[in-house]
Order: C-alpha cells, then structure tokens, then sequence
C-alpha cells in the first residue's frame, strides 16, 4: 500500500488479498489484484494526486467484481481449479484440464 494510505484503505486491501488467495490465486497475483481495485477505488474516492480516466469514469470495481462473479457461464479459471486441487491433494491434477479438474473437485 501507498505511504499515507488510511486504515480504512489498508483493511480493505488485506480483505480482497484474503478473498483471492481463497479464491486460489497465487500471493503475488492476489497482491496484485488487491492493490490495482484499491488504487481504483482511491483515485474515485478524490484520495490519490494522480488517477487515469478509466479509474474515474469506469464503473466502480465492486460493480465489475459483481458481474465477473464466478457464478458466470464460465466459472473459476483452470489455474484457480489447479489450486484448489493441490490443497486437496488429488492426484494427478497437473495432467487434467479444467473440465477434468472440476469433475475432480465436484464443480
């Protein structure tokens, strides 16, 4: 988080980090995630000197988060499949594809 971030800002960063990472996405990629929708939502809420067009005038990123749900046509990605696999320990996941991994895992 950014210098002078207020604690507001830094509980909603750890919430979406948590949220990802229970998602299975890797800590660097849930870091990542968790960084760009707070800095999305700091530059909306007036509180960075710099924000891009898009930060400003795009739909918020609860709003987005809410329609790439993964209650959608496609659901979780193969890689978040993957992972939820490995802390399952089935055996053989890195061989399947992701219709294979969610018959493996019940999906």
């Amino acid at each position: 988080m950014p210098r002078g971030s207020s604690p507001k800002r830094e509980r909603q960063y750890e919430h979406i980090k948590e949220s990802a990472e229970q998602r299975g996405e890797s800590t660097e990629r849930a870091k990542e995630i968790a960084a760009r929708t707070v800095n999305k939502e700091r530059a909306r809420a007036g509180e960075s000197k710099t924000a891009s067009r898009s930060s400003t005038h795009d739909m918020s990123s609860s709003k987005r988060g809410g329609q790439r749900s993964h209650s959608g046509s496609q659901g979780p990605t193969k890689e978040q499949l993957y992972n939820e696999a490995k802390q399952r320990n089935i055996e053989g996941r890195s061989k399947m594809d992701k219709a294979e991994l969610k018959r493996a895992l019940g999906h």
